[in-house]
């Protein structure tokens, strides 16, 4: 499955995040992109898309997203799978944990996309997130705490990546 990781990236985590899922998959399975250099029309190019987003201060979209936020809503994802991760704060912000992602998650579903990669919520601690799903027992997508818990990071990655893998038979 031709797949393709987005991310944004200011402090240099999810550009960590990326390299991290990316060596997951097998050696030039997934195509990376930083949105701060790449155009979102090369996801036409792909079957399966991964959008890492930060979520910054109070809910709020980390910068080179923001930049071409309105530039997916004239993206067609129709018979596309999306997977997303968020990065955020789940002490410091606890009212806006992983916010970015559930707001992306909104905007590619209204664009036609099958978004896989469902995450518990278990082990985390926060007040509020845009990122639940209806049920509030999972995130639309992997949440990770870079600043309380990055210990649990790789672990957090590998479990998720394997998830999506299994989601989409590609195991």
């Amino acid at each position: 499955m031709k797949t393709a990781l987005f991310y944004g990236t200011t402090t240099g985590n999810t550009g960590d995040i990326a390299d991290k899922v990316n060596s997951h998959w097998d050696a030039g399975e997934i195509d990376l992109f930083d949105v701060a250099d790449t155009s979102l029309n090369r996801v036409t190019d792909y079957e399966l898309l991964i959008f890492a987003i930060p979520t910054w201060d109070y809910g709020e979209v980390q910068e080179d997203w923001l930049d071409i936020w309105d530039s997916v809503d004239e993206i067609d994802l129709s018979g596309k799978s999306v997977a997303l991760i968020g990065l955020g704060d789940q002490f410091g912000y606890p009212e806006w944990f992983v916010d970015a992602m559930g707001m992306l998650h909104d905007k590619v579903a209204k664009q036609g996309a099958e978004i896989v990669g469902h995450w518990p919520v278990e082990g985390y601690e926060f007040e509020e997130s845009k990122a639940l799903t209806a049920d509030k027992k999972h995130f639309v997508g992997l949440a990770l705490d870079e600043d309380w818990q990055r210990e649990q990071t790789d672990e957090r990655v590998n479990n998720w990546c394997d998830q999506v893998k299994l989601e989409l038979g590609i195991f």
